[in-house]
């Protein structure tokens, strides 16, 4: 499986998005409900009950009243554009969460191929161990060097295997890991395919802090500020008193006459005029761009973490390409040669293969590092998030 691949399942089937969609949808049921004028209000009273001689009631005053509440002030359109900033806001949050998951996505792709590529380097190590098993019994046998020589180098070959058992088991986790991410139980390809040996350098800092602007954790600030603008709004416009309209039809059972009653009331904001919200609302704008500063240099710490950690492994890895690994090949294979001619001692030929194992497992974790680093880079920026492939 690839990258690009893995990426398209996870966007498709992680249930994090389609919880997000449901997240939009609700903010625009609100917006739908928001809109909604009050609705109109129907009542009935029947007064004067008297019992006549006949036993039926006479004189009953019976009223039909439909009423209306009509709101003054622009208070629908304010909650309206309250309910336009939350699905604003919904939609980014998406957004982010889109990026989130295509970084998290990436950084478990590079994780399994990362131990997959560990368990190569570990193979070919116990291979070139073993070769040193036969070569020292022949020795023994010989009488050129000692049981224990040989006892050491079975030791090394049972500690190489050791580790590409571990690795193994890291695999396993790393594979289940990225499987989660792409919403299966279970994983259902046996490898991931990328291009790990690649590197290239990261883009300048600057240019990475610049294109933080236009992450979506950033952006939803401005639907957040909207929101809260216009809940400002409405706090303000709750003390504008509404008005209650009323029409009645009356009917007089005395005299069998009809009449129609006309009728309006409306609070008077004499005790309550809201300030207390209106004051909470204020604070609450206010709050915005002080969570949007902190947000930004929460994402401009990570940003700047990762660079710095993507240009350290670049460096190592370049210093091992150019110094360390050829100068440690160089060395194995002098030694190699010399060993079979009696020339260098066992420790010594041990010694030049841990050497090389270890710069080769060293330049392998700076090639994580890196692509860890860069992937997370990335999934904040907003670029697209893929793997390299090899020159």
């Amino acid at each position: 499986m690839t990258l690009p691949q893995a990426l398209q399942r996870a966007a498709n089937a992680n249930p994090r998005i389609a919880a997000a969609d449901r997240t939009i949808g609700m903010a625009d049921g609100r917006r739908e409900q928001a809109n909604a004028l009050p609705n109109p209000t129907l009542g009935v009273e029947i007064d004067n009950f008297a019992s006549g001689q006949s036993g039926v009631v006479q004189g009953a005053e019976t009223t039909l009243q439909l009423s209306q509440l009509i709101e003054l002030g622009g208070k629908r359109d304010a909650r309206v554009q309250a309910a336009l900033g939350d699905y604003d806001a919904a939609r980014w949050e998406r957004e982010a969460a889109r990026l989130e998951l295509l970084s998290e996505t990436t950084i478990a792709f590079v994780e399994a191929l990362s131990v997959q590529r560990r368990i190569q380097l570990l193979d070919r190590q116990a291979a070139a161990l073993e070769k040193l098993v036969p070569q020292m019994q022949r020795r023994v046998e010989a009488g050129a060097s000692s049981p224990a020589e040989a006892s050491r180098t079975q030791a090394a070959v049972g500690l190489a295997r050791l580790e590409r058992e571990r690795a193994r088991t890291a695999l396993a986790v790393a594979r289940r890991e990225l499987a989660a991410l792409m919403g299966m139980d279970r994983p259902d390809f046996a490898a991931v395919s990328g291009d790990f040996g690649r590197i290239s350098r990261p883009a300048p800092f600057d240019a990475a802090v610049k294109a933080i602007e236009d992450n979506p954790q950033l952006m939803r600030w401005t639907a957040v500020r909207a929101r809260r603008d216009a809940e400002l709004l409405s706090a303000r416009l709750k003390a504008v008193p509404d008005v209650t309209a009323s029409v009645a039809w009356r009917y007089y059972g005395q005299t069998s006459d009809n009449a129609l009653r006309l009728g309006a009331s409306m609070p008077i904001p004499v005790l309550d005029r809201n300030r207390g919200g209106i004051r909470e609302a204020q604070e609450a704008a206010q709050r915005t761009e002080a969570e949007r500063a902190q947000n930004r240099l929460t994402l401009i710490a990570v940003v700047g973490k990762a660079h710095d950690s993507a240009n350290g492994a670049l460096q190592q890895v370049e210093l091992l390409r150019r110094t360390v690994l050829p100068a440690a090949r160089s060395a194995l294979a002098t030694i190699e040669t010399g060993y079979g001619q009696g020339r260098f001692t066992l420790l010594e030929i041990l010694d030049a293969y841990r050497t090389v194992a270890d710069a080769e497992l060293m330049e392998h974790d700076a090639l994580a590092s890196f692509h860890t680093a860069v992937a997370t880079i990335e999934g904040l920026i907003g670029s697209p998030v893929t793997l390299a492939r090899a020159r």
